[in-house]
């Protein structure tokens, strides 16, 4: 499939909505909202021929009636309608197509696997790349494009991150959370049932053509040729991090992913092998992807599994102690320098060494970042996890420690903080902060330690060396 069609299908110059519609009951009107509300910069053009205007704009009966090249065509019609608007967007010269309708091979009918084979020979016929059937669609949060039915994937961050999932609410899953956790994604989509770009195609894409992605975030039921796909990382020649989150591990699983997407799970161990050597790493819940990509974009790189603890309260630190030693890193033992500064600064009455209580320093940010630099500046210690519980002690904390990061060189060590407040109290604050000069902010003590792990683990796979369990 020609590069250059992938590109005008992601970043379209110019959006026919066949099926478009006014009434907040049909999918085409969604999708105009998407379009419309989510600052798309392009012209619009809808495609229904009952309507003189939809959504203000302009309609045209038939695509073909639309004097102007279309690089994208975004199809909400029934099933039955789809190869005739196919061939019509084949003789129009449109670039890409994402196709929306559904009730093809996912649903337990065979006339379903026949219009899917027909839909297929129309799109080799004009060599025409579809996103779908059966898909939600895809979102550029780089070029403003939301080619979806959900316009509240417009309000995502803008980030590094991008998602390929063959299930829509998958996305649907992941988007909203990236919302709540800040994740800044470049873009998300979801291949539905793969009539010509599957995971090789979309990856290939993202690894080589985009320079918007930094990271790259699978969710994956099942391949046709999984082959394929490991050729493909292989041959990229690019050293983009892609994690992967594997579901239908079970029986019941591979059964529900063939109806859902219309391919075959496959067995997980074999999945799971191949994965590794690929250099994928597979993370195992939604949460966990999120976390993960997060501090793959945002982090500076972690050259070792030695890990510093600075904790507001003891308890939480021993917590993340615990979970990185359960995740295979390790607590840097400071150099006699460091934790000479670390003494001048905190109390006798406090626990100085890894992992130190700075609760003695919660009326001093200054002391707390200066703790901070300590051991950043430490040779025995590869990355930070820094905690931050609320209390009325340290209600300036955020805000003090905000101004001060602004100040510091860009850090060159990853640092991962856990800066938990009852809600709407540190909310602005924590936002502003939140992948500011390489910092990320997680909820969690064992959140934050099982990232971190993540990133070293990314980090050997990226350097050709194998993570064991």
């Amino acid at each position: 499939m020609k590069i250059e069609r992938l590109k005008k299908l992601f970043s379209p110059e110019s959006v026919a909505v066949i099926g478009a519609s006014d009434s907040f009951e049909k999918l085409g009107y969604h999708v105009m909202k998407s379009l419309v509300k989510g600052g798309y910069r392009g012209p619009i053009y809808p495609v229904n021929p009952r309507a003189d205007t939809i959504w203000g704009i302009k309609t045209y009966p038939n695509i073909k009636d639309i004097q102007q090249e279309i690089d994208l065509g975004i199809v909400a019609v029934p099933a039955g309608m789809v190869p005739s608007v196919l061939h019509e967007c084949g003789e129009k010269n449109v670039k890409g197509v994402v196709l929306i309708t559904a009730g093809y091979k996912e649903i337990e009918d065979f006339q379903g696997e026949i219009l899917e084979q027909e839909i297929k020979d129309i799109a080799e016929g004009y060599q025409i790349p579809i996103i779908g059937p059966n898909t939600f669609g895809f979102v550029n949060l780089t070029d403003r494009v939301n080619a979806s039915f959900t316009y509240e994937f417009s309000l995502i961050k803008k980030g590094g991150v991008t998602l390929i999932s063959q299930s829509g609410g998958f996305c649907h899953l992941c988007g909203f959370l990236a919302m709540e956790e800040r994740l800044g994604m470049a873009k998300l989509m979801s291949l539905g049932n793969r009539v010509n770009i599957d995971f090789p195609e979309a990856l290939g894409y993202f690894l080589k053509e985009d320079k918007s992605t930094r990271v790259i975030a699978l969710y994956i039921e099942g391949i046709d040729e999984p082959r394929k796909l490991f050729e493909t990382i292989k041959s990229a020649g690019t050293k983009k991090p892609i994690i992967a989150f594997k579901a239908g591990k079970s029986e019941k699983g591979d059964s529900a992913s063939r109806f859902h997407t219309g391919s075959l799970a496959g067995n997980y161990n074999i999945w799971r092998g191949a994965l590794r050597q690929s250099g994928i790493l597979e993370v195992k819940s939604a949460e966990e992807l999120i976390d993960t990509a997060k501090v793959l974009d945002i982090c500076a790189p972690i050259k070792g599994p030695r890990i510093a603890v600075l904790s507001g309260q003891a308890g939480p630190g021993i917590i993340a102690a615990d979970a990185m030693e359960k995740e295979g890193l390790r607590l840097s033992r400071f150099s006699s320098e460091t934790q000479d500064r670390i003494n001048t600064l905190l109390p006798p009455v406090a626990i100085r060494t890894n992992p130190v209580d700075m609760g003695p320093a919660w009326y001093s940010p200054e002391t707390m970042l200066n703790i901070l630099e300590a051991v950043l500046e430490d040779s025995d210690t590869d990355g930070v996890i820094f905690i931050a519980m609320f209390a009325s002690a340290n209600l300036e904390l955020t805000r003090r420690m905000a101004m001060l990061l602004h100040n510091i060189e860009p850090f060159k060590k990853p640092v991962i903080a856990c800066f938990t407040a009852p809600a709407g109290v540190w909310d602005e604050d924590i936002e502003k902060m939140d992948g500011q000069k390489g910092l990320a902010i997680l909820h969690t003590p064992e959140r934050a330690a099982k990232a971190m792990a993540n990133l070293w683990k990314a980090n050997l796979t990226m350097d050709g060396n194998r993570w064991r369990d």
